[in-house]
């Protein structure tokens, strides 16, 4: 049996794809991964999401989503897929032993933040720990805050926690950043804003909530205890696109080419969204969008096919 529309991927931007697809009758078949909802499996509260004024948690949401889709008629398999053809159609797609073929793909696999690495990290992953500083920094108001990195996104995420914090700390492993000079400038300029030169963090310390943190100075190896209310990661993201690599146009950091303005990508009837695109905004609601986007383009291309 040839799909007519096969799905990689179950975050946001999937599932809003699965959802379109399903309501125009192409019976979509997802293939969600064995880590099923993307990011918001990991996040607690979501409180910027349009339709939950009182916020809702980030597994729920998705959720809730999974459901819509399955109630619309969408197939979905919980299994990481481990090769793709897509030099011929109709294009296949494996999952250990199985394969699957299909008229049309829509990739949306994400991206991954990086972490640390560093012990209490993953425990305290959502509870004051965080690699959003646009999803939780409502949540840092009044507080002090540690923020990891040195590139433009950890510039821009600590200017935009300063809004709600009472002071963020900068805390970056050399002596000068690497991000643009105007970014470098507002940092270094903000009177909320700290920079601990030369320095890691080696530890993230709290029970529930995060306490503080651990930091070591790398040319001394001093390691210092310092009080914070939450630690923002800033040093980048991996979109989850090694699968694709060779089959599809990826740009130098690895993310999905798409057309502008569109979803398509550069072998014609692979569509891709989400966050495995989009190095920029990284939100639930843009990824939706572009899920929404991309099950209509696949609706149209499907349509012209035939």
């Amino acid at each position: 049996m040839t799909e007519t529309v096969l799905i990689i991927g179950s975050g946001p931007a999937g599932l809003t794809a699965a959802i379109y697809a399903a309501r125009a009758d192409l019976e979509p078949f997802m293939i969600e991964g064995m880590e099923r909802g993307g990011q918001l499996m990991i996040t607690t509260d979501v409180e910027n999401y349009p339709g939950f004024p009182d916020g809702v948690m980030g597994p729920d949401l998705m959720e809730q989503m999974r459901k819509q889709a399955e109630r619309f008629g969408t197939r979905i398999v919980s299994s990481d897929v481990t090769d793709v053809d897509f030099s011929q159609r109709p294009f296949t797609v494996s999952v250990g032993q199985d394969t699957y073929s299909a008229q049309s793909i829509i990739i949306s696999t994400g991206a991954s933040a990086r972490w640390l690495g560093v012990e209490g990290e993953e425990r305290l992953r959502g509870f004051g720990v965080s690699a959003c500083a646009t999803c939780d920094g409502f949540f840092f108001r009044d507080k002090e805050l540690l923020i990891v990195g040195g590139g433009d996104t950890a510039m821009e995420e600590a200017l935009f926690l300063t809004k709600f914090a009472s002071k963020v700390t900068v805390v970056h492993r050399r002596d000068e950043f690497r991000a643009s000079r105007i970014m470098v400038d507002r940092v270094l300029e903000h009177p909320k804003i700290d920079v601990l030169w030369d320095s890691v963090v080696v530890e993230i310390v709290g029970d529930t909530l995060v306490t503080g943190a651990k930091i070591r100075n790398v040319k001394t190896d001093e390691v210092t205890d310092f009080e914070a209310d939450g630690v923002f990661v800033a040093i980048g993201h991996t979109p989850n696109t090694k699968v694709f690599a060779g089959e599809i146009d990826l740009d130098e950091d690895g993310y999905v080419l798409t057309e502008p303005g569109a979803t398509a990508t550069s072998v014609e009837g692979v569509f891709a969204a989400g966050d495995v695109t989009d190095k920029v905004y990284r939100q639930a609601v843009t990824a939706a969008g572009l899920g929404c986007q991309a099950a209509l383009d696949a609706q149209r291309w499907l349509h012209e096919q035939s």
